[in-house]
């Protein structure tokens, strides 16, 4: 049984990215409550390794207020039908220029489900082929940049890499590896 009915449910906002709604529910002990909830369409994570290390993006990401380095990710919008291999491969091409001979699924994260169902699905690529960029105009100055595996952990020590996707898609690489990362 779930744990509660939602009795109503009314937009709040909408943009071509998001859409807010407010939510009231009925708890099975009967008393009531309210949820925002942020809906967004799935996304896809991809990390990018060849034999040197990993490629990461770095942007400005707006409600951080600040730059920040992060696996490349991202949604297609305007292509719901669209599968998540096919938005992680377009997602690496746009922000980076790759493309994979091999993209694998590692499994899928929650990006954030306190105020979202939004799911990430988490691809390894490799076999990269480099090309050129093609960025959105809300990604300018988007930059790509190779990172050794063996500098990406004191990245995130040093505060570099603070991104929640990021962060899990790299545990679900180490869990898959033993806890180590040194090579595709």
């Amino acid at each position: 049984m779930d744990e509660i009915r939602t009795t109503s449910s009314r937009l709040v906002y909408e943009n071509p990215w998001m859409r807010l709604r407010e939510d009231e529910f009925v708890r099975e002990d009967g008393s009531r409550g309210v949820y925002g909830v942020v809906d967004k369409p799935d996304f896809a994570v991809v990390l990018p390794m060849d034999e040197a290390g990993f490629h990461l993006v770095e942007q400005y990401r707006y409600p951080a207020g600040g730059r920040f380095w992060e696996f490349p990710q991202g949604t297609l919008e305007g292509e719901p039908d669209a599968t998540p291999e096919e938005v992680a491969r377009r997602e690496l091409a746009e922000e980076t220029g790759f493309t994979a001979e091999s993209m694998r699924h590692l499994g899928w994260v929650h990006e954030a489900y306190g105020m979202s169902g939004q799911r990430g699905h988490v691809f390894v690529a490799t076999g990269l082929t480099p090309g050129p960029q093609r960025l959105a105009p809300e990604e300018a100055g988007l930059v790509c940049a190779p990172v050794p595996y063996a500098e990406f952990p004191a990245m995130v020590a040093a505060g570099r890499i603070t991104d929640a996707t990021t962060l899990a898609a790299y545990t679900l690489l180490l869990l898959e590896r033993g806890a180590q990362v040194s090579g595709p």
